[in-house]
């Protein structure tokens, strides 16, 4: 019996077309054409699903990318965000070495922190400002040079520059009354130069910024104070510091307008007043300023213009302004020996302080022609108009001394 589904018995047309069924089913289906294939590449199908894969991991990686990205500027953004509040950079210190740091006129804390970090005393400036505002003696930092370390805690760094005692500088004292020659003495004794140095700078009147009306001489103009002078101060410089002293001085008394107002110059006031220095203390010296210009003054008696002070013969003389003269001193031939010469002499005979200036620039109003000093210790002084009271005066000075050791 015959398979009705027995290909072999069909008719040729059906198996014609079942061949076609066959064939058709044992080929592979073609796929469409997409824009940038070709329709002719045979297994096009199997292909294209074999390339899925390259797909999926180039998109893993550009997921890996992003992911790590996004992590980078989150994680550098937390970082940023934590500098900014977070405690800034700080050395643990005690720190080491040896740095000669200065504090400059007109220095903020910023350029105090800035100045401390370039030579590594510091970490950061934002730590120098942050231990200086919780410091509440930060505002009292003074000028001068201090001695620190590099590598320190920024709040001990703070701790030295707050205390003046720290500043580094030779303290040299000038007292009142003292000519070019021993102020110089002293500067060569106090620091580390020699007279020699200091003699140099003051032969170069241009440098040390003396007034035109000095002509060129620095006796009376290198002003007597405390000098602190830093590590790194040459002569010029102290020499310097002393004239811009005396100029604050001559400041404070209106010296310049004050010769204009009495008639005299300038250099005359400062001459005046360094005889003032030479002859009187405190309250007195207002008076004996007077004294000097009613002498200069008054033609004829009592005194024909002399000012007849013995400090200017010692002058004169090259010695110590306080020696007693003799009658031979007297005569010394030299335009600074009041004794000799009315008028006054040709410039200062020492370093007047503040309150000699003062007294030249605003003497008191009086009559007075005379003045003895009475007793060497406690300074009393008496003054008169008239020679014969002087000579009372003068009497009952010599009486003292004959009980006094300080004659």
């Amino acid at each position: 019996m015959t398979d009705p589904y027995d290909s072999r018995d069909a008719a040729p047309e059906d198996r014609q077309g079942l061949g076609s069924l066959e064939a058709a089913l044992d080929e592979p289906h073609e796929t469409p054409v997409v824009p940038g294939t070709s329709a002719s590449q045979p297994g096009g199908r199997r292909r294209r699903e074999r390339s899925r894969l390259p797909g999926c991991l180039a998109a893993l990686v550009a997921l890996v990318v992003v992911v790590g990205g996004l992590y980078w500027g989150v994680s550098t953004g937390v970082s940023k965000i934590q500098d900014m509040f977070g405690d800034p950079e700080d050395y643990p210190g005690p720190g080491s070495g040896q740095v000669l740091f200065e504090v400059s006129p007109g220095d903020t804390l910023s350029q105090m922190g800035r100045n401390l970090k370039d030579a590594d005393v510091v970490a950061s400036v934002d730590a120098f400002t942050a231990a200086a505002s919780a410091n509440p003696d930060s505002t009292g930092i003074q000028v001068g040079y201090f001695e620190l370390k590099e590598q320190m805690r920024a709040s001990d760094v703070v701790d030295v520059l707050v205390d003046p005692s720290n500043i580094v500088s030779a303290t040299v004292t000038i007292p009142e009354g003292l000519r070019v020659v021993d102020i110089v003495e002293i500067l060569a004794d106090k620091t580390d130069f020699s007279a020699a140095a200091f003699e140099k700078v003051l032969d170069q009147p241009g440098k040390i910024g003396l007034p035109d009306y000095a002509d060129g001489n620095p006796e009376g103009y290198l002003f007597p104070a405390t000098y602190a002078f830093g590590p790194k101060d040459k002569p010029l410089d102290m020499v310097r510091a002393m004239v811009r002293r005396w100029e604050q001085a001559a400041e404070d008394a209106g010296l310049v307008e004050a010769a204009d107002r009495l008639g005299y110059t300038p250099h005359e006031l400062m001459t005046i007043a360094s005889l003032v220095e030479a002859e009187g203390r405190g309250d007195d010296m207002p008076k004996i300023a007077r004294v000097i210009y009613n002498r200069l003054e008054t033609e004829g008696y009592p005194t024909n213009g002399k000012l007849e002070i013995d400090a200017t013969v010692n002058y004169a003389l090259g010695r110590n302004l306080g020696v007693a003269i003799s009658s031979e001193d007297l005569a010394v031939d030299s335009p600074y020996n009041t004794r000799r010469y009315p008028g006054l002499p040709p410039g200062p005979i020492e370093a007047p302080g503040d309150d000699a200036i003062a007294a030249a620039a605003a003497p008191a109003e009086g009559p007075w022609f005379f003045y003895v000093t009475v007793d060497l210790r406690t300074g009393e002084t008496k003054f008169t108009e008239d020679y014969d009271e002087f000579l009372t005066f003068k009497n009952e000075f010599l009486e003292y001394c004959k009980t006094s050791d300080a004659c």
